[in-house]
């Protein structure tokens, strides 16, 4: 004999798209915090020292009204130092900042064909924490990068490294900490951006574990 099971058993039409609007706003909410924690995961994988160049005409820094810093035709940097950069990713920003060949050879006449050392042009370096940024909702968050009182003589010694590797009297710089105005005259415009690859930081710690 067979049984026929009541329409209650099975939910109706009806019934499924009920339990379907009100379950949206929580899948919805869930997909919400899931790409959310995506983006969170995403910014703590950043490892790396950033650089922002721009080929500029002439620049200069400003700090309470008063000219600390100016160059000429050169390079406006401004540096990123994240919380775990070493003296691998100094070296590297130094190193392919300085042979960067974003200017024309003006004997030859071809263009990106020298870089600022060939041309004897000025290097204005500038830290700037904000390339640390993310947005959590509307507001910035800064905290991957390193902290001021780390930070500070790091960016000493890469301003010194700068210095060393070219020419001091051509390398300057702003004020560490300081609210700065930042005046420049981008030449082009060009502006590049330049991150330290994410192996300085493996071949830095099997170092110091062998």
């Amino acid at each position: 004999m067979f049984c026929l099971a009541s329409s209650s058993a099975f939910p109706s039409s009806h019934t499924t798209l009920l339990l379907r609007n009100k379950l949206s706003p929580l899948l919805l909410r869930r997909n919400r915090s899931h790409r959310s924690l995506r983006l969170h995961r995403r910014n703590y994988q950043i490892r790396a020292m950033r650089a922002v160049i721009q080929r500029v005409s002439s620049s200069s820094v400003t700090v309470d009204g008063r000219i600390v810093s100016e160059i000429g035709p050169g390079l406006l940097v401004l540096i990123g130092i994240h919380e775990s950069d070493t003296d691998a990713d100094a070296d590297y920003i130094c190193r392919k900042v300085l042979n960067m060949r974003l200017f024309t050879n003006e004997t030859t006449g071809r263009g990106w064909d020298q870089n600022v050392m060939q041309r004897g042009y000025g290097v204005l370096l500038v830290s700037q924490f904000t390339l640390y940024g993310f947005l959590k909702g509307n507001k910035p968050d800064f905290h991957v990068a390193m902290p001021p009182e780390k930070a500070k003589p790091f960016y000493a010694s890469l301003v010194e490294r700068f210095q060393k590797a070219y020419n001091p009297d051509a390398v300057k710089d702003g004020v560490f900490g300081a609210m700065m105005k930042v005046n420049l005259v981008n030449d082009g415009p060009v502006t590049m951006q330049l991150e330290s690859p994410q192996s300085s930081k493996s071949e830095t710690k099997a170092s110091t574990e062998s």
